[in-house]
This record gives structure tokens, C-alpha cells and sequence, in this order.
């Protein structure tokens, strides 16, 4: 049978699964082991299949700007399913925010134009802001940004409020299906079926096929990686306590240097990390607390610096550096703003290979933005003592009681750093692979990787090497990072990557084309609360 043969299979109302074959209903070995299934093959394990034409997986941030573009292109509910363990699309945004010291009423680290909720920007936050509190004092930030005043960013509060609007502008609930998906596979005739594994009790089977012609991949981060020291001495010491990650909840290791005076090891340089030391500061300098903080960085920046060179200067383009000073690369954002708009996202397009790498190592790199209030903090945690740094790379990490040394290399050579709690917040991502559905995707889909390891979409983010007759799968957020353009983790990179998804499905006859008069009404009815 040829696999891409022209698609036959018919659409199916979308208000209730097909009916189980009696069988049961359970992934096997035949399935499990071919890379093309065909309708019967799924029928024969008892599977009951779904038919909708278009499917998004993760439910995250980057499934949600992309359903929003398609119902602003006309595409109807019925016409698209959101595959998702989650039940809002910025429920891990908000946790991971959360847990690394940026509650609602905190500023995140995302440009004032950059709404997840509104494609065209306008009004953004810092206008929105203005008007709800009747004070233009942000309207003037945004005028005077970076050189008197540091970038505007929104409040998390503001940005989750906003999206909460739009989720249910567009009836987004009603395109939500939960469950998880670990794997998609290509289809006999085209298209794709796309496993998902209902939560207990919701279906008489335990899984259940969606079957589309196009897929859309978006399931946020691998995974976090953990330094192998701090791994190995979690495991062996089983103390998963006194040695956390950022990106994990740990907020009984600031409710106890509330309660003792303390050393804490802070590990990281990047934006993590400026805002775990401005928890540590803020409840040193206004709620009392007696912690000692030391700060060990990696590399140690102090001067014009870019992603591939550190301190030395001299290999790039002076304007391609960013300034440094005590340790950290400043930049105002992820990265800088032509990446998303300007020369550098047109000079990103036409690199190919080590050359499209390089460019992302230069662009890229650990960095924080500078913000005048906690360079003030650290000042004076340095002037007074309790705000310590130095400069190595961990060894080995061994118990002394009830503290942790960790054991340091540093061009002094080995020195001993005692703490009662250590914060990594180094911020290592995973290998893509570890993430079960893009692991199967690398196996059995077709799919490949980039020049920076992540998976290898085109210019319209279409995922390579997948394509499946008629069907087409796409893929966006950051596990294509290192592709045609960069960004694509943050909310305007998302955005992006969703108006290039939108503009080639209207190519293909799914949804309208976003024209000058369909923007201009589409944008109306977003101003007026219109339900679409």
C-alpha cells in the first residue's frame, strides 16, 4: 500500500468517540514497531479513532497562539482539537514563574508588545497598563527604554488575566481534549493518528486515536537536566531539600532563612538567578532575614561580551556585543530585538548548518537584564559582606553534618564552599530525545535534528522529513530552537512561528488568509470582547 496515497477517510462528528471495536483498545506490537499505520491496523487493537483535521499537542502557550490564529482565520471549533494534560495554556508558565521567584505581581521578562493573547500587539501591555491605572508613567518607560529607564515588561498577573480573555473569546475549552500524547504516527492514505491516553474512567478504552491531516508539536521544554554532581549527591545523599533547582518548588528553603542565619550557595548567571538573588536580598534588606549569600558563577563576565567568546571581544562585531559587568552578560531580552523582525532574523533565514549555529551561539549564551533596583541590592550585599562571589566549576559535592561543601575548581585551584542550602539555577534543558513523544518522532516519524540539536523545521515550521501524503505536521516553541528563525521560545516568537503555520495551512484551503480587511474586523471584535 502506498503511504501517501490520496487521504479517503471521511470527517466524523467531533461530539463523541467512535464506537470501540471489541478488542483491548491498547497500543500493540505491530503498532508500537511500524512506522505507517493503517486504518484497519488501528481498528484491529480495539482503538477507537477521532477524525478532525487539525490536532495541536502540549495545550501550552505555543498550542494556544496557534489555535488563536486559526480561529481568527475563520476555522471553525469543530475543526481543531487541543491535545493536552494541562487544563489552561499557561498553567506550567505560571508554575515555572512561580517557583522561580516571579509571582503574578512580578515582572517577567517579555517585551511590552510581545501579548500572547493579541496577535497584532496593539494596545499593548505598557498602553493597557496606562489606561487601567490611569497613569502614563509606563507609556513613559517605553519612550525613554534602555538608555533612562530599564525595558518596560509586564506584570505575570496582567499577562495570565489577558490570555484568560482570550481563551475564552475563541471557545478555546471547547477545542481542549484532555490527556496525554506520547505518540503520533504517519498514515497509510496521508495524514496522521495521534495517540492519546485519556485520564482514568473518561473512555471504555485506554487509548484513543485522533486522526488529522495536520499535527501541530508544541510540548514547551524537554525536560530539566541536572548537573551530574548535584544529581549524584541528591541520589546517594537522598536530600532533596537542602539542594533544589530554580525551576522546582522550594519555597521551604526561603521559610527557613527566615527562621536561622544561613549560607546559601546560589549556582548561575542568568536570569533565574538575578531574580532568586532579589528573593534572597529583598528578605535580607526588608524582612530580617540573616543569610549569607555566595554566588558562583561559571564564567565570569566583566566586560563587551557574546555568546561564543566571553570576555574576549575581538572575534565579533562590536555591534554584536553585549555589555557585562560582576559576573553577568546584560541584555534586555532573550535576545535581541532584530531576531524577531529585523537584519538578523533576515541574515538567520539564509544560513544553513555550522554557519546558522554559529550565529545562534553568538546571539545566545547565558544573560540577564540589567535592572537599576537589585545592582543596587548587590552592592551592598558586596560593600557589607553577605553577598559574596566566586568564580569555578563544581567537582564534587560532599555532606559535613548537616551542611553541603561543594568542592570547587578555580583558577586558584581547589577551595572548599559550605552552605545549608544550595539553588541551582543554571537552567539545563534536556536532550529532545528524553521528551517520550519527540523521542518517537526521531525513531519512528521522520523526523530530524538541526544544527543545534533540537528538531529540524523549515521556513514555516513545518517539521521535516515527516510529511505524510496530504498531511503535514509542524512544530514550534523551543524544541525547534536553532531552526530558520530565532526566538522561538519566547511569546513573540511563538506568535511567529503561528502566523507562518496559519499563512501555509490557508496555502493548503484550512482557514482564511489574515488580510488587511480580515485583521482590521478580527481586531474589532478582540477590542470589543467579541466571542468568535
Amino acid at each position: 500500500m502506498d503511504p501517501n496515497a490520496p487521504s479517503v477517510f471521511p470527517t466524523t462528528d467531533m461530539g463523541n468517540y467512535a464506537p470501540a471495536m471489541p478488542a483491548a483498545g491498547d497500543l500493540n506490537d505491530q503498532l508500537l514497531n511500524s512506522d505507517f499505520w493503517t486504518d484497519e491496523m488501528v481498528a484491529a487493537a480495539g482503538i477507537p479513532i477521532v477524525d478532525v483535521p487539525f490536532v495541536t499537542i502540549g495545550g501550552g502557550i505555543g498550542s494556544f497562539v496557534t489555535v488563536d490564529y486559526l480561529r481568527i482565520a475563520g476555522v471553525p471549533t469543530d475543526q481543531i482539537r487541543v491535545l493536552s494534560a494541562i487544563d489552561f495554556p499557561w498553567q506550567t508558565y505560571e508554575y515555572l514563574t512561580r517557583v522561580s521567584q516571579i509571582p503574578r505581581k512580578e515582572r517577567i521578562r517579555s517585551d511590552s508588545a510581545s501579548r500572547p493573547d493579541n496577535i497584532w500587539g496593539f494596545p499593548s501591555y505598557a498602553l493597557s497598563e496606562a489606561l487601567k491605572n490611569k497613569n502614563p508613567k509606563t507609556l513613559w518607560q517605553v519612550f525613554v527604554e534602555p538608555m533612562w529607564a530599564d525595558f518596560y515588561t509586564p506584570k505575570a498577573g496582567m499577562v495570565f488575566e489577558s490570555m484568560e480573555r482570550e481563551r475564552r473569546r475563541i471557545r478555546y475549552d471547547e477545542m481542549l481534549v484532555k490527556g496525554l500524547v506520547r505518540i503520533v504516527r504517519r498514515r497509510y492514505g496521508g495524514g496522521y493518528f495521534s495517540i492519546l491516553t485519556p485520564p482514568d474512567g473518561v473512555t471504555g478504552t485506554k487509548r484513543v486515536a485522533f486522526r488529522s491531516q495536520f499535527v501541530h508539536v508544541a510540548v514547551g521544554y524537554p525536560g530539566l537536566k541536572y548537573l551530574p554532581e548535584l544529581q549524584a549527591y541528591r541520589t546517594e545523599q537522598n536530600d532533596y531539600r537542602h539542594i533544589v533547582n530554580a525551576y522546582e518548588s522550594h519555597e521551604h528553603v526561603y521559610e527557613r532563612l527566615m527562621q536561622y542565619p544561613s549560607t546559601v550557595l546560589v549556582r548561575g548567571g542568568g536570569i533565574v538567578a538575578s531574580r532568586v538573588l532579589q528573593r534572597l536580598m529583598d528578605d535580607r534588606l526588608i524582612n530580617g532575614a540573616n543569610t549569607t549569600i555566595v554566588h558562583l558563577f561559571r564564567t565570569f563576565i566583566n566586560g563587551p561580551n557574546d555568546g561564543n567568546t566571553g570576555n574576549n571581544p575581538t572575534k565579533t562585531s562590536p555591534f554584536m556585543r553585549r555589555k557585562g559587568a560582576d559576573g553577568w552578560a546584560y541584555q534586555g531580552f532573550n535576545y535581541p530585538k532584530s531576531v524577531w523582525g529585523g537584519q538578523l532574523k533576515r541574515q538567520m533565514r539564509k544560513l544553513e548548518g555550522e554557519d546558522r549555529a554559529r550565529l545562534y551561539k553568538t546571539m545566545g549564551g547565558t544573560n540577564t537584564p540589567y535592572r537599576r533596583y537589585w545592582q543596587k541590592q548587590m552592592a551592598q550585599g558586596r560593600r557589607e559582606g553577605w553577598y559574596q562571589l566566586a568564580v569555578g566549576t563544581v567537582e564534587q559535592m560532599t555532606p559535613n553534618g548537616e551542611r553541603i561543601v561543594s568542592h570547587v575548581r578555580t583558577p586558584q585551584g581547589m577551595i572548599p564552599i559550605e552552605a545549608d542550602f544550595v539553588i541551582d539555577c543554571t537552567g539545563l534543558e534536556a536532550d529532545v530525545a528524553e521528551h517520550r513523544l519527540l523521542k518517537d518522532l526521531l525513531e519512528h516519524g521522520g523526523a530530524g535534528r538541526n544544527p543545534v540539536g533540537r528538531l529540524d523545521v523549515d521556513r514555516t515550521f513545518e517539521l521535516r522529513g515527516t510529511r505524510s501524503g496530504n498531511g503535514v505536521m509542524y512544530a514550534s516553541g523551543s524544541i525547534t530552537l536553532g531552526g530558520y528563525f530565532p526566538g522561538v521560545d519566547t511569546f513573540l516568537g511563538l506568535q511567529v512561528a503561528a502566523q507562518e503555520i496559519a499563512d501555509d495551512l490557508a496555502k493548503r484551503g484550512f482557514g482564511k488568509r489574515i488580510g488587511p480587511r480580515r485583521s482590521l474586523s478580527q481586531w474589532l471584535k478582540w477590542a470589543n470582547g467579541t466571542t468568535i
